[in-house]
């Protein structure tokens, strides 16, 4: 995630996921040519050909759709809101929350497996107290290894406390 504008009045995180975007891309090619390869071969590797390509293609496609999404996150002074844009390949969706409904951001970690087994992964959380959607609410789905999250975290917390001064109050 990264951070795309940080001024006191306005706050915007985007995620691009590039690199799942090729890799289930390239996953899926790969699947549909070795399909079409053994289609061209005929006989009976036509139907296993048909098999890799169903197979193959619904598994890119379902993988694509999960992971593959880009977010964008508006934290807004000014109209008091804050939005989380998500758009997959089925469609765009936004969410909006009143800025003062949320309490601070903090990291949420995925089932703790012992270190041998996996590193341990986190994503950035949303901590609404307040309003009808209060709870937790992640920023992104996926959860991700290393310190990214804590950052974007920290990012979120340093410009949810900072005040905005008013410009025609003078101190005396």
């Amino acid at each position: 995630m990264k951070v795309t504008l940080n001024t006191p009045d306005q706050l915007i995180l985007s995620h691009k996921p590039w690199f799942f975007g090729i890799l289930f891309s390239l996953n899926t090619l790969i699947f549909a040519a070795s399909g079409l390869l053994l289609i061209w071969a005929g006989g009976t590797a036509l139907w296993y050909g048909l098999a890799l390509i169903i197979a193959g293609a619904a598994f890119g496609v379902w993988s694509f759709y999960l992971l593959v999404r880009r977010v964008q996150v508006i934290f807004d002074r000014a109209q008091s809101t804050i939005v989380i844009r998500q758009k997959s390949i089925f469609g765009y969706e936004a969410i909006e929350h009143t800025l003062s409904e949320l309490s601070h951001a903090d990291v949420e970690s995925a089932a703790q497996t012992p270190s041998w087994v996996a590193k341990p992964r986190y994503r950035p959380t949303l901590v609404l107290d307040k309003g009808m959607s209060a709870g937790r609410h992640p920023i992104i789905l996926a959860y991700s290894p290393g310190s990214e999250a804590k950052r974007i975290v920290d990012v979120i917390n340093d410009w949810l406390s900072v005040d905005t001064v008013d410009s025609d109050s003078q101190p005396t």
